[in-house]
C-alpha cells in the first residue's frame, strides 16, 4: 500500500508534464483570429446603418469574454446586440447626423464659401473625436447601461486619454484605408478596431 501511493504520485506528476498547453503563440493569434471574426459578426450587425454603436458594443463585450477566458459565441453576442440596440439605435441616428453636417462643410469648402475652410476643417476634427468617443463608449458597455451617460463618460476619456484616442484614431484609418485599396478587408479589420478600443479603455481604467 505504501509503494502503491509514490507510484501514484509520480503517474500524476508525469501525465502533468505530458498534457499539451497552448502556447503564448497560439493563444494569441487565436486571440487575432477572434477579433477578424467579430469583424464580420460586427458588420452583418450594422447593416441597418443605425445598429453599429450596439454593434461595437456586443462586439466588444464578446471580445472581453474571450480574453478573460470566458465562454461565449453567436448567441451571446446576438442576445448583447439586442440589449444594446435599444437605446444604441439613437446614437447611432446622432452619428450619422453629425456626418451628413460634415458632408455639408465639405461642401461649403468646395463651394469657396468664406471661411468654408476653417469649419470644415474643425467639422471633420468634431466628427473624428466623436467617432473615437462612440468606439470608447461602446467597448465599456454593459447590459443596463445608458447611452448617454456611456457617450458623456467617454468623451470625457476621449479628452483626457490622447494616447489611447490617437490609438482609435489610426485604427479608424487603417479601417478606411482597407476600404479604399480592398473594400473586403474593411469588415475583418473592425474586430481589430473593437479590440483596440476594448484594450484602450482597459489601460484607462488600471492608471
Amino acid at each position: 500500500m505504501a509503494t502503491t501511493q509514490p507510484r501514484a504520485r509520480a503517474g500524476a506528476r508525469t501525465k502533468a508534464r505530458k498534457a499539451p498547453r497552448e502556447s503564448v503563440f497560439a493563444e494569441r493569434f487565436a486571440v487575432f483570429a477572434e477579433c477578424l471574426l467579430t469583424g464580420v459578426w460586427i458588420a452583418l450587425a450594422s447593416l441597418p446603418l443605425v445598429t453599429y454603436p450596439a454593434a461595437f458594443a456586443a462586439g466588444a463585450r464578446h471580445l472581453r469574454r474571450r480574453t478573460t477566458h470566458v465562454a461565449g459565441g453567436w448567441r451571446e453576442f446576438v442576445a448583447d446586440f439586442r440589449a444594446a440596440v435599444r437605446g444604441g439605435w439613437i446614437a447611432g441616428l446622432a452619428g450619422w447626423a453629425a456626418a451628413a453636417a460634415v458632408w455639408v462643410d465639405v461642401q461649403a469648402v468646395r463651394a469657396g464659401i468664406p471661411g468654408g475652410p476653417l469649419v470644415g476643417a474643425v467639422g471633420l476634427f468634431a466628427l473624428i473625436g466623436l467617432a473615437v468617443a462612440g468606439l470608447r463608449a461602446a467597448a465599456a458597455w454593459e447590459p443596463g447601461a445608458a447611452w448617454r451617460e456611456l457617450l458623456a463618460g467617454a468623451g470625457r476619456r476621449t479628452v483626457l486619454d490622447p494616447a489611447g484616442s490617437f490609438l482609435l484614431i489610426g485604427g479608424l484609418a487603417v479601417v478606411v484605408s482597407s476600404a479604399f485599396f480592398v473594400a473586403p478587408l474593411a469588415v475583418p479589420v473592425l474586430g481589430a478596431v473593437a479590440a483596440a478600443a476594448v484594450a484602450v479603455e482597459e489601460r484607462y481604467r488600471r492608471r
